[in-house]
């Protein structure tokens, strides 16, 4: 997905983001649906998450992340 700059915005499955937080993969849609994490749908109606969103959620719950653990989960 890009964004209106030209530039690719990164999105995770809700396994990558359950893996970043050692939590289930469902907890992460809990939480989407409670509101604490925003969600794109794909056209096959799967969740998507902004990698920056949920940078910021894990520096907000105190979970240090390197750039190295991000790239992982990313697949690069």
């Amino acid at each position: 997905m890009l964004s209106n700059r030209g530039e690719q915005e990164v999105l995770l499955t809700p396994a990558e983001v359950a893996s970043l937080f050692r939590v289930d993969p469902k907890t992460v849609t809990r939480w989407a649906k409670a509101g604490k994490l925003s969600s794109i749908r794909t056209l096959g109606g799967h969740r998507r998450y902004r990698e920056a969103e949920v940078k910021g959620l894990l520096a907000d719950s105190g979970v240090s992340i390197n750039e190295e653990d991000l790239s992982q989960h990313r697949g690069a």
